[in-house]
């Protein structure tokens, strides 16, 4: 209180039945205590409001508790995992993975959910990304809940497309996010960059390489936020690599598609439509992304009906990210769910 250290020091009174027959006792009890804490109900949630965005380790000097007291006030008002009844729909489903470790591959799958209101919150951290553990979450989520459901967004893992398609069905839309799209179809593009900037290093003069210097964070670039000096080093590197120059244009034609307000039928033909070119330009650049662009059209169309993406998703992703490394990291999937879940909501809960 004020700075310091308070101690409320007091006796509970005890009752005994004078007419039970083995004369049992009751303890008082108080509604701002909890028995045999050693913490205020009020100071507990104080803990809470100090442990959001921050580390046990800084709240055990800041409020001259040891951690284990902290922990144990976590564990008494967050739950290790999600409480249906607090939600009355579920629109949107994000699913991600993560990494718990650094170049470990201990992959884990993290389901968040969209609500009607904008609110983001996390559905579950679940122990790896196989079909079978997401395909069970889903299944486990109640069915009132389940017909709410109307879109799902993900990345193009088989995994989770697959669990949603069996749990979910043909109702509810399964939507590849634009932006991992976006990155497969530019890296092509990004690793055409590489293999013809090597090859212009051996043909160009020093002083004409040189003005091309960061070209791969102008290319980068939409052509409206390019300054005059970034215009005149495009012009340069196209004029050296006409090849670059075309995979480029191609690549900012499928962007102007997507951004394009079609319906999902018009994107489809849009989306062969620019098959065609690259396949008549011969870029092989892309082949790798056509044949994802292929095999997995429908989803990807998807986009064009909804207008949703997953960056919700790879926001709390980045959150999840910044927990981890302030906190030396996590190997406990139920720890870190509370922390995720206090990070989310502590504010409107013990604010």
């Amino acid at each position: 209180m004020f700075g310091h250290q308070v101690f409320i020091v007091l006796r509970p009174e005890r009752y005994g039945c004078p007419r039970c027959e083995d004369r049992p006792t009751t303890t008082q009890t108080l509604d701002w205590y909890t028995p045999r804490s050693r913490l205020t109900k009020a100071f507990e949630q104080e803990v809470l409001l100090t442990l959001i965005n921050s580390t046990v380790e800084d709240v055990s000097r800041k409020q001259g508790l040891g951690t284990d007291a902290i922990e144990g006030v976590l564990k008494r008002y967050v739950a290790e995992q999600v409480d249906w009844s607090r939600f009355t729909q579920l629109p949107i489903i994000g699913v991600d993975e993560i990494a718990l470790k650094k170049g470990h591959r201990d992959f884990v799958t993290v389901v968040s959910a969209r609500l009607a209101d904008g609110q983001l919150t996390i559905l579950a951290i679940l122990a790896d990304r196989t079909k079978a553990t997401v395909k069970a979450f889903f299944k486990s989520i109640p069915k009132r809940l389940r017909a709410t459901v109307e879109l799902v967004c993900s990345d193009l893992y088989a995994g989770f497309l697959g669990a949603a398609k069996a749990v979910f069905g043909r109702r509810v839309a399964v939507c590849a996010d634009r932006f991992h799209v976006a990155k497969r179809y530019r890296d092509g593009v990004e690793s055409l960059r590489k293999k013809e900037m090597r090859r212009l290093k051996g043909e160009l003069s020093k002083t004409e390489y040189e003005s091309l210097k960061n070209v791969h964070w102008i290319l980068r670039k939409s052509d409206a936020d390019l300054s005059a000096d970034e215009r005149r080093i495009h012009r340069r590197v196209f004029e050296f690599s006409p090849k670059l120059h075309q995979a480029h244009a191609l690549s900012e034609a499928l962007t102007a598609i997507y951004e394009a307000p079609l319906t999902k039928g018009q994107g489809k033909r849009r989306l062969r439509a620019w098959i065609r070119r690259v396949t008549k330009r011969g870029l092989s650049c892309f082949n790798r992304f056509i044949k994802t662009l292929t095999t997995h059209l429908e989803i990807i169309a998807n986009d064009f009906i909804s207008r949703q993406t997953s960056g919700f998703v790879e926001g709390l992703n980045n959150k999840i990210k910044v927990l981890k490394r302030r906190g030396y990291g996590f190997t406990n999937r139920k720890r870190l769910f509370q922390r995720v879940y206090l990070d989310l909501h502590g504010y409107a809960l013990f604010g």
